[in-house]
């Protein structure tokens, strides 16, 4: 592989990794493969780093790694271990993945050698408005939009899976759903994330009696070390693979996802006001997951394959890299500065392309990233930055650093931390790249009642408004836009990267930043994971994780940036990516974090070719 001249000495980036482990905490060196405890207590360390032959699987689970691996050693493909490793996280990471979500999915099919996408985003129901929202002309307050029936959009993890599984796959649901079934009835072991997560989340789940039952055994939340079982859950998977997906989007069990978004089971007594919900069983009987072309660019002699719209996260990375690419030097003031100005033309620019106009070719186009990329110069830009014209008509410049009119100041939009993703391998070179959501930690904090299924609460992701123009309003049928940026990259055509984080608005920065140290610092994969994160999002102060304060703060406060704490949960953390790349003659590194969410896990099929 051949980098670009670095804009800050190599010396200074591999210093920087000993700073990724929060003081206090175990370190390991970069790249180095880091055991770390697993979810069986007494049974196999999850590691973070793992290389070998025939398949590989990163996720954050250990168990769901081992489910998506198991369906390889079976001689499933890549597609068929993404949805049972999918299916798997909606047990052990219910907070951030179920079969009530949604997610996107970018796939390299070996044999057509073309990367395509698959759209499983959840949808607002018909009787959703403009204005659904808000209260008497003011947006509803966001947490409170958060826990109710009101933010449940139509479920697409269902749909897409079979349409996955239909088109690419070689099992059937039934087989896929199988080991996530057997891990609900037999049960996981509480870690320190899932009991965290259940603490974050334990005043509302009690206020539900479906939520508290299933989640707050004996009024509290499971202890770490205790082994939590959903047999619910497990029926479900078992009956979702006999009858279909039709049981959900024709059948009983959407019957019972309807009636609990109108009807919540609040707890007797319970002061909390839940708004009902608009969704009908004619909106779920509606929906349809839809294969996509991806977003591309092409980026010092590679092809970065990722999601369009609705998601903003192949779009966003993707013009963000063109900007790189256009400047004579990279390092991470420019990486922060690009980033800024992605996220400008995204605000403006990005919705549903089904009810909005999206110039995704423009925003996507190098003439429209050398005309953003003059904006960049010695000093961060005055905020916030202004959209571009993404218009067709583009001059070039200098990089004299030119000036920029802002736009007016407001917040920044919630976006749900949470969500997950995997990347999947197999002996074929088949890749997924795979990201799914319920959105908020702990979704509505609704469980459906008998069905061990946690709600989403994926309609959160609209603007509320008001605010005429924004490509993001709410509309009927419309899907919210998204940040999830699951992504392949392709060298001479074939697979050489695939990497996704969780994070809601952060995924976007925390992907660009792991490429960006990849291929224009010249670190490894596991040095690109770990390395400190900053997540500059077109916002005053730049999110960052104290390593990468401490090792580069005063550097780039010189420059005009100025720096908060990452926000949680947890406190201080962005992004959990997974990763993987193709080493040659076959060999394929899986890479997953060492430390941010508790650490993931990554296998291999055999260390042996």
């Amino acid at each position: 592989m051949i980098f670009r001249r670095l804009a800050v000495p190599l010396v200074g980036v591999a210093a920087s990794l000993s700073l990724v482990v929060p003081p206090g905490s175990a370190q390991a060196a970069p790249g180095e493969t880091q055991a770390v405890q697993s979810r069986q207590q007494g049974g196999p360390a999850k590691v973070p780093v793992a290389e070998g032959y025939g398949g590989a699987v990163a996720t954050v689970d250990l168990d769901a790694s081992k489910a998506a691996l198991a369906i390889l050693r079976q001689g499933g493909n890549a597609m068929d271990a993404a949805v049972a490793g999918a299916a798997t996280l909606g047990v052990t990471e219910p907070y951030s993945a179920g079969l009530a979500g949604g997610g996107f999915l970018v796939y390299y099919d070996a044999k057509r050698r073309r990367v395509t996408s698959i759209d499983g985003r959840e949808k607002a129901p018909q009787a959703m408005t403009e204005t659904s929202l808000q209260e008497n002309g003011a947006p509803i307050p966001f947490n409170d939009a958060v826990t109710s029936g009101l933010s449940v959009g139509v479920p697409g993890s269902v749909a897409q899976w079979e349409l996955a599984l239909r088109r690419y796959g070689t099992v059937s649901l039934k087989q896929a759903l199988k080991p996530a079934a057997e891990v609900a009835e037999h049960g996981f072991t509480v870690d320190q994330t899932f009991y965290d997560q259940t603490v974050l989340n334990a005043a509302r789940f009690a206020d539900f009696t479906s939520t508290a039952a299933l989640y707050l055994p004996n009024g509290a939340p499971p202890p770490v070390g205790s082994t939590f079982r959903n047999p619910d859950l497990a029926a479900t998977y078992r009956e979702l693979g006999r009858r279909g997906g039709d049981w959900l989007y024709k059948g009983r069990l959407g019957d019972e996802i309807v009636a609990t978004v109108k009807a919540p089971p609040l707890k007797p007594g319970s002061t909390r006001v839940v708004r009902p919900g608009l969704m009908r069983t004619s909106d779920l009987r509606a929906y349809r997951a839809l294969e996509r072309e991806p977003a591309k660019v092409s980026y010092n002699g590679l092809e970065v394959y990722g999601m369009a719209p609705p998601s903003s996260g192949g779009s966003t990375v993707g013009e963000a890299l063109n900007i790189l690419e256009a400047l004579p030097k990279v390092g991470l003031h420019e990486y922060l500065e690009a980033s800024r100005l992605a996220f400008a033309d995204r605000n403006v620019f990005v919705g549903d392309a089904d009810y909005v106009d999206v110039p995704l070719e423009e925003l996507l186009s190098d003439g429209f990233a050398k005309e953003r990329a003059c904006l960049i110069g010695d000093f961060a830009m005055p905020h916030p930055a202004s959209a571009g014209s993404p218009d067709g008509s583009y001059t070039g410049c200098q990089f004299e650093g030119n000036s920029v009119t802002p736009t007016p100041d407001g917040p920044d939009k919630p976006e749900g931390p949470e969500t997950t993703h995997l990347v999947v391998a197999d002996r074929w070179g088949n890749v997924a790249a795979y990201n799914i959501t319920i959105e908020q930690t702990g979704g509505s904090g609704i469980v459906v009642p008998g069905r061990g299924i946690l709600l989403n609460n994926e309609l959160t992701d609209f603007t509320f408004g008001p605010a005429p123009g924004d490509p993001n309003l709410p509309a009927p049928g419309k899907r919210p836009r998204s940040s999830m940026a699951p992504t392949i990259v392709l060298k001479d055509g074939r697979p050489l990267l695939a990497v996704g984080s969780p994070g809601g608005a952060t995924i976007i920065t925390t992907v660009l930043q792991i490429l960006v140290n990849r291929f224009e610092f010249g670190m490894t994969l596991p040095a690109a994971l770990a390395a400190p994160r900053a997540s500059q999002r077109n916002i005053r102060d730049t999110q960052a994780e104290q390593a990468f304060v401490d090792r580069y703060g005063l550097e780039l406060n010189a420059k005009g940036h100025t720096f908060v704490a990452a926000p949680g949960p947890p406190a201080g953390e962005l992004g959990a990516a997974t990763a993987l790349e193709f080493l040659g003659r076959g060999k394929v590194q899986a890479v997953a974090e060492p430390t941010r969410r508790g650490g993931g896990s990554a296998l291999v099929l055999s260390s042996r070719p």
